[in-house]
């Protein structure tokens, strides 16, 4: 693929971060979901109004550290995540999300790397992340990187719930 940088996204991205994320939603939910749930996740976590706030928070509570973006050698964002620290050693995964022609080729990866560096910086020694279920497509990936879900109904398995399944992984 060649060179690629991840940095943290500017606000002139936040329409190629909110189009990504909802590439990804819709290719991920639709067939989990249906159209119509779908569309409402996009409503509410795409707009580009949300994003381009969300990146201009990049300072102060941990709670939230912004997003990040893998971009090319010719700048192209081809790629996104975003996460924050939700308790005192727990990092969250909030998204990660590739652009299709980009898919499989280390993207996703590199922005998982650098988001954990991030967590590790503010003390996380463990990653969590919620999919929507057993059959959510990002689940091959995140199990390749090592996150798994706690056993059924083990103190601390994480909140699961019929509605989202909640991985997590040492760091």
């Amino acid at each position: 693929m060649g060179p690629m940088e991840i940095r943290p996204a500017v606000e002139a991205e936040a329409s190629t971060v909110s189009r990504l994320l909802a590439e990804a939603l819709r290719e991920s939910y639709v067939p989990l979901l249906g159209e119509s749930v779908t569309n409402s996740l996009i409503g509410r976590y795409c707009s580009i109004s949300r994003i381009r706030t969300e990146i201009g928070v990049t300072r102060g509570d941990p709670a939230w550290l912004g997003w990040l973006v893998a971009a090319t050698g010719r700048g192209e964002v081809v790629g996104a995540a975003a996460g924050g620290i939700v308790m005192a050693g727990c990092g969250e995964l909030f998204s990660v999300c590739t652009a299709p022609a980009h898919r499989r080729r280390g993207v996703g990866s590199a922005l998982l790397e650098r988001l954990t560096d991030r967590h590790r910086a503010h003390r996380a020694r463990e990653q969590w992340v919620s999919v929507r279920s057993g059959a959510d497509p990002a689940l091959p990936f995140l199990t390749r990187h090592g996150f798994r879900p706690p056993a059924a109904g083990a103190i601390g398995d994480g909140g699961n719930t019929a509605a989202e399944l909640r991985c997590s992984r040492a760091i």
